[in-house]
């Protein structure tokens, strides 16, 4: 028996594949990725046939050698949702673990490395097991000749099927390959992905309930005001016993709250549909407006420890390196960004209160897509940063690894984004604008404004952590790569991140952006 959890919002991303050699090593298939249908153009053409994407889904189980009875028997918890469906999922999942299954995982985007996104037994899978699997189903999809189409969601359900997890956990689209979960769970719901979803919590919370069931266990927490009736009313429609989560535990981590208190339903049902006593203690079921209040009950020890053993870097993650504390957080929706400047806030007035002197704020700070950037660096205001820095998502501008592409917009492009972005951080913060000059870094790399206030833009991840840091994070420090060379009126204006006790980054805006941040900051996730 296997388990598989599931956790995703890139609706269940399709690539087309040209015809490649047989290569077999972890580098060739990076490459090979890099070469398959964009993220942006896949949205495109999945929007003009989004009515065949069930059909299709189950076209490719079958092109991989999978019949839907062998997914049927992984056991999977199915998790969506807009924000926190990632942390419902791996708190969910250490929860099982700690009971002794074995589990998957599957998540989107990953971080740092692309083997993130498929977990067994909560560690990342290793790159020779995603080469091997990687080239099998790929064969297997080119020898049927229907074109070339690739999920990692199947490649995800393609290990876990060999890997004998006992427990799988998905967090992802509603258009999920299997006909009966276990037991479903909808984490907060907020505008994101508008271009496929809808502009509103209303018609967004119509696609999340599409996970619901018939006769399969549903659990929520408490939604928008618009998103409830929705869910209730689809609920009823399908006969599905829909409950909202109790709303209080005595967790640290106010935003964290309702994600781990829906992972504890998850895994109490699924316990529960397993045969094993996990000795909760039940207490009692209310109405809550229409929709049932699930029965609360007093976490076990194995679930309070389960969640207290809980990882899940780039959330409201924090890295102390010496003099410099990262905190890190890919919020990318209004309500996510408000959690994050409200957690910094405090976690940094916290570690300030043991400082032995001044300490700097600055903030990193980068979107994607068409998220509403005004509004977010809006809500960050009042964190007081002494500097904000601006890059793309880059994680270095030179290397020589193969790296996963992942966007289709040039450097310039990005660039220009990330100008726009000071823009709008200078006029809420009321500062002057006289970014004529521009500040070159090294030859081959594009002009840069320089500007005489508190802001700055740099090319890549990796150069903005460079100066930030002022070469006072030993990490950063050891790794072989370009020396940031920059004007002497940029220079000058280090003092104070040269002479506080300590500096305190937020990063935040992006998960790509956490990624590449991680990437340096986090070397064993690297490698």
């Amino acid at each position: 028996m296997q388990t598989f959890f599931c956790t995703d919002d890139t609706f269940l991303l399709l690539l087309n594949f040209s015809v490649l050699p047989f290569v077999r090593l972890p580098q060739d298939t990076i490459s090979t990725l890099n070469t398959l249908q964009s993220y942006a153009t896949a949205l495109k053409e999945l929007k003009s046939k989004r009515h065949l994407q069930l059909k299709t889904t189950r076209g490719f189980l079958e092109r991989a050698g999978l019949t839907v009875d062998e997914l049927d028997r992984l056991n999977i918890i199915h998790v969506t949702g807009t924000k926190g469906k990632g942390s419902t999922c791996a708190f969910t999942e250490q929860i099982l673990r700690n009971y002794g299954f074995r589990t998957g995982f599957f998540s989107s985007p990953h971080l740092v490395q692309v083997t993130e996104r498929i977990r067994i037994n909560g560690q990342p899978i290793e790159k020779e097991l995603f080469t091997k699997y990687f080239w099998q189903i790929y064969r297997r999809l080119e020898e049927t000749k229907v074109g070339f189409d690739f999920s990692y969601l199947l490649l995800a359900v393609y290990v876990c099927c060999h890997a004998q997890c006992t427990a799988s956990v998905v967090t992802m689209t509603p258009a999920c390959f299997n006909r009966r979960p276990w037991v479903c769970g909808i984490s907060f719901l907020d505008i994101d992905h508008t271009d496929i979803l809808g502009d509103t919590i209303k018609q967004i919370a119509w696609h999340k309930a599409g996970i619901y069931k018939p006769g399969v266990p549903a659990f929520t927490i408490r939604q928008p005001e618009d998103a409830m009736p929705v869910l209730e009313e689809w609920a009823k429609e399908i006969g599905v016993g829909a409950e909202c989560g109790p709303l209080h535990l005595g967790l640290a981590g106010q935003h964290q709250r309702s994600n781990a208190s829906l992972a504890l339903q998850l895994s109490h049902t699924w316990l529960q549909m397993r045969g094993l006593p996990d000795n909760s203690f039940p207490c009692s079921t209310v109405n809550n407006g229409g929709m049932l209040q699930a029965t609360a009950f007093s976490p076990s020890p194995v679930m309070v420890k389960g969640l207290a053993d809980t990882e899940w870097p780039g959330r409201s993650q924090t890295l102390k390196h010496g003099a410099v504390t990262y905190f890190l957080d890919g919020a990318h929706t209004l309500h996510s960004i408000q959690a994050c400047s409200e957690w910094f806030r405090e976690t940094a007035a916290e570690h300030e209160r043991n400082a032995s002197g001044p300490v700097a704020r600055v903030l990193l700070f980068n979107v994607t897509g068409e998220r509403d950037a005004a509004a977010f660096l809006k809500l960050l205001v009042p964190c007081h940063f002494d500097f904000a820095v601006f890059c793309p998502c880059i994680a270095e501008v030179s290397t020589s690894s193969i790296q996963e592409k992942k966007f289709d917009m040039s450097v310039e492009e990005m660039l220009t984004r990330c100008w726009d972005n000071e823009r709008i951080w200078r006029l809420h913060n009321h500062l002057d604008d006289n970014g004529d000059n521009p500040l070159l870094i090294e030859d081959r790399l594009p002009n840069l404004p320089e500007h005489r206030g508190d802001t700055l833009v740099f090319p890549c991840i990796f150069s903005a952590l460079q100066w930030i840091t002022q070469g006072r994070d030993s990490v950063l420090a050891d790794q072989a790569k370009m020396t940031l060379l920059v004007k002497p009126s940029i220079t000058a204006k280090v003092a104070p991140l040269r002479e506080a006790s300590e500096i305190h980054v937020l990063i935040t805006g992006s998960l790509y952006l956490v990624g590449g941040a991680l990437k340096h900051l986090d070397t064993a996730s690297s490698k």
